[in-house]
């Protein structure tokens, strides 16, 4: 399950970040499928974690829209990590309208569980 957190800048309209929200489970589930954890485009509660943050005054400003995505480390998935944040990244630049998009995929060893 991938955890991502979106972090914007004022000013982004909210609709746009509703559309975003609304995009960004299936974008980030093709970003991060592997033949071990293939994505069935069924996607469930829990599935991709969206946490959302406004850039405070205290943030150095930069880009419109910050997308770091945490999921845990397969082989296959860290062969091509750039490619795959790079396609994520055109991916929500479409949706958002900008470039100005910044994609930081990490991919920890790392357990889950849920319930």
């Amino acid at each position: 399950m991938p955890i991502v957190d979106v972090t914007y800048a004022r000013g982004i309209e909210e609709q746009t970040l509703r559309t975003l929200a609304q995009r960004l489970p299936h974008e980030v589930s093709l970003a991060v499928e592997c033949p071990e954890e293939p994505y069935d485009h069924d996607l469930q509660p829990g599935d991709v974690e969206l946490r959302f943050r406004e850039r405070s005054p205290f943030d150095a400003p930069g880009l419109d829209v910050v997308v770091e995505v945490r999921s845990t480390w397969i082989e296959s998935r860290a062969a091509d990590r750039q490619e795959r944040a790079e396609r994520l990244r055109v991916a929500i630049s479409e949706a958002l309208g900008t470039t100005t998009v910044g994609v930081f995929l990490t991919l920890p060893v790392a357990g889950w569980a849920q319930g």
